[in-house]
């Protein structure tokens, strides 16, 4: 499962993946990440943008598809921190069958939200 905390709140989605999406800063587009849970790492597996330029330049192994750039970034992290920005609107958080939520209704987007591989019990 993934887990999305916030203040004195922790949110367990139903869910081993997703798809994180927001827009860039500058370059106004949107930039999309996989992840999966595999405790206690999320695994960053894919990684796509529209475009480059403004510190987004995709990596050379990336490949273009129908306006796109697709790589796999293979990295494991702990957490990643999700601090809200009026330049970049809102964390999209996307499901299996392309359920999409924007993080608000999950938790209150005026804070720094954690998005981690929930622990099991006892760890």
């Amino acid at each position: 499962m993934i887990c999305l905390s916030g203040a004195n709140t922790l949110v367990m989605l139903l869910t081993g993946s997703i798809t994180l999406s927001w827009q860039h800063s500058v370059e106004k587009i949107r930039w999309e990440e996989q992840y999966q849970a595999h405790p206690p790492y999320l695994y960053l597996t894919g990684a796509s943008v529209q475009g480059s330029g403004a510190g987004m330049e995709p990596p050379s192994d990336a490949q273009l598809h129908n306006g796109r750039w697709y790589w796999q970034p293979d990295l494991k992290v702990k957490e990643v921190v999700l601090a809200g920005s009026e330049f970049t609107g809102e964390y999209t958080l996307c499901f299996a069958a392309g359920r999409c939520h924007p993080l608000s209704h999950w938790l209150d987007t005026g804070q720094q939200v954690i998005l981690s591989a929930c622990r099991p019990e006892g760890d």
